[in-house]
């Protein structure tokens, strides 16, 4: 690794080095007004929740890094203490690029984006009509860290009202890919956040996971599952018994499957095709009919099986999958 401190290094690339590892970051769309009326509209990433009771949000207009200069959306802040945050979709991100121009101040940043301006109904600065996720905020305390080139000014914000778009709702939760929200990460770097980016961790909030200190000995030797794939199993709150998986093993022997192949060919088919039912089965009957007499090999197989069938998020089957591997590492470990 590398190591070294910020004091050691001019601020751009300090600056380079934290957008590149404190990444995907949200960004907060925000709407000012100046003194004299005079709208603005700028993006920052560096921004966050921090609190629901009350809602609170932070962004940071940081000093600019050329020459310490402050920010229009900085001066609006200080002195009406108003904002709308918007949340960025994939849609918006062009404009919303255009938008972070640094604009001379009397220029209005809703005309040069082509981003559409509407009423809010508590505070003054307009919202914006193509975001899908908008926060009425007021500003309840200003942070500031040097008066360098890229320092921090933390604005801490209550939301005093949301507005939200009923179509980005799935089951009562905003769903990912219907409010398809974007982030910056490094340099020119933006990231997407719905389709294939995203997928699903189980909270252990409501349970208490076995933990990795209580798996099995043979699956922490596996050189199949990663340190992340034990990490999903030990978030199981109980193990299953032998009886639970002598009875999995004889659903899955006796389970009509269509097209059914045996062959090692057929077996990294269904690998590819994330078919673990299949691949079980097969292998299953490799033991049987003594195909691979190879207790290592077998091993490994049923141990893709269950690797599989785990990252399809079929825990149960997974569980059981890997259980049934533990007789073929006592008998490699015997011989």
């Amino acid at each position: 690794m590398l190591h070294f401190e910020p004091k050691d290094f001019p601020q751009p690339k300090v600056h380079r080095i934290m957008l590149g590892g404190i990444a995907p970051r949200p960004i907060a769309l925000v709407s000012t007004l100046s003194e004299d009326g005079i709208p603005n509209l700028t993006p920052f990433s560096f921004f966050n929740a921090f609190g629901s009771n009350p809602p609170i949000i932070a962004f940071s207009p940081a000093r600019r890094g050329r020459d310490a200069s402050l920010k229009d959306t900085y001066h609006n802040l200080v002195r009406t203490r108003e904002c709308v945050v918007h949340s960025v979709t994939y849609d918006m991100v062009e404009q919303i690029s255009l938008a972070s121009t640094e604009y001379p101040s009397e220029v209005d940043e809703f005309i040069k984006s082509g981003l559409t301006p509407i009423d809010s109904d508590i505070v003054k600065p307009k919202r914006v009509k193509e975001s899908p996720f908008h926060m009425e905020c007021k500003v309840r305390d200003i942070m500031s860290y040097g008066e360098g080139g890229g320092s921090a000014n933390i604005f801490i914000c209550e939301v005093l009202k949301f507005h939200v778009a009923e179509d980005i709702f799935k089951d009562g939760v905003i769903h990912p890919d219907l409010i398809d929200l974007v982030s910056r990460m490094s340099a020119n770097f933006y990231c997407r956040a719905s389709g294939s980016a995203v997928f699903e961790v189980e909270k252990p909030v409501l349970k208490k996971g076995i933990g990795y200190d209580n798996l099995p000995f043979f699956m922490k030797e596996s050189e199949i599952y990663s340190a992340n794939n034990l990490g999903k199993f030990a978030n199981i709150e109980s193990i299953p018994g032998d009886d639970e998986v002598t009875g999995f093993i004889n659903e899955i022997k006796n389970l009509p499957l269509e097209n059914f192949e045996v062959s090692v060919e057929a077996f990294f088919r269904y690998k590819r095709l994330k078919k673990y039912q299949y691949m079980l089965k097969t292998l299953l009957v490799f033991e049987k009919e003594e195909i691979i007499n190879e207790n290592s090999k077998l091993k490994s197989f049923y141990e893709m099986t269950a690797k599989t069938a785990l990252e399809e998020n079929d825990i149960d089957f997974a569980w059981k999958t890997a259980l049934y591997t533990g007789k073929f590492y006592t008998i490699s470990k015997i011989k």
